[in-house]
């Protein structure tokens, strides 16, 4: 199927909702979901974001900002995945926990509004990736309609630059708990202190960046185009000092550079398989 019967299969799959909650969180394929949603159902969709501390600030005033530019009616809920247990002690299913938050929210705002269905943007790629959300997903019954529709991330990416899109490429950006290694409890001082340290590594000029959470040790990743910028004694003592500042005793570049998921890397195979 060619690009635009995709875009055109995506519209129709909306356009024949009665009325939709769309999960959004300011991302390229939530807002491109969101954006299409309301082209095809005006009032009778709204965009709904969680907000909680594993929200990135400037992440939720971007979302925002979006929606306002393209009039796409939002609603901001609170989430408490902070206060579940089985999400602190952040072992491999804890995106299941915080996606079991959101659409039990979701699915009590949806009732309250009287609308019809909640969707999220999961697009096809994300099929194969280790994304225990996706449980939770379906066992709220949430629509993927970017997957309905067989939308690949780069074919998203195309049809937002297509409109005309603000963040058609807009680096990924999960929550803050996905910085957190493993086993270490997520807490909101330790979800500030990667805020804190990412906010001081986008004001030098680095977009893509993930400050992994090792206790008393941050790792940095920087997006590979960028590394040889980075590898200067001027950034080692600028970043040392801002990453320090918020709380760590101990700063590391990763020469890898920036991947997406790389604290899955640790996580046994039987982990990893267990969600899919």
């Amino acid at each position: 199927m060619d690009l635009s019967k995709k875009a055109d299969l995506l519209r129709q799959i909306l356009g024949d909702l009665e009325s939709v909650l769309i999960a959004y969180s300011g991302g390229t394929d939530s807002a491109f979901l969101a954006y299409t949603a309301h082209l095809a159902l005006g009032a009778k969709m709204v965009a709904v974001i969680a907000d909680s501390p594993s929200l990135p600030r400037r992440e939720l005033e971007a979302a925002l900002e979006f929606a306002g530019w393209h009039g796409i009616p939002v609603k901001v809920i609170c989430t408490e995945e902070l206060q579940r247990t089985e999400y602190r002690r952040n072992d491999a299913q804890r995106c299941f926990h915080c996606k079991d938050e959101l659409f039990t929210r979701m699915e009590a705002q949806r009732l309250e509004m009287g609308f019809a269905r909640i969707a999220y943007g999961m697009n096809l790629d994300d099929r194969g990736e280790f994304r225990p959300g996706q449980q939770a997903a379906a066992m709220h019954h949430a629509l993927a309609p970017l997957v309905m529709a067989e939308l690949t991330k780069a074919e998203i990416r195309t049809l937002a630059r297509e409109a005309g899109l603000e963040l058609a490429d807009k680096p990924a950006s999960a929550c803050l708990s996905s910085r957190i290694e493993y086993g270490r409890e997520v807490t909101v001082e330790n979800l500030m202190q990667v805020e804190q340290a990412e906010s001081a590594l986008h004001a030098m000029g680095f977009l893509q960046v993930r400050v992994r959470h090792h206790g008393e040790l941050a790792r940095i990743e920087i997006a590979r185009e960028d590394l040889a910028r980075a590898l200067s004694l001027e950034f080692f003592e600028g970043v040392s000092a801002a990453v320090r500042a918020v709380g760590f005793k101990y700063v590391t570049l990763d020469m890898q550079g920036y991947r997406s998921g790389s604290m899955n890397d640790v996580l046994p195979v039987s982990a990893l398989t267990l969600s899919r």
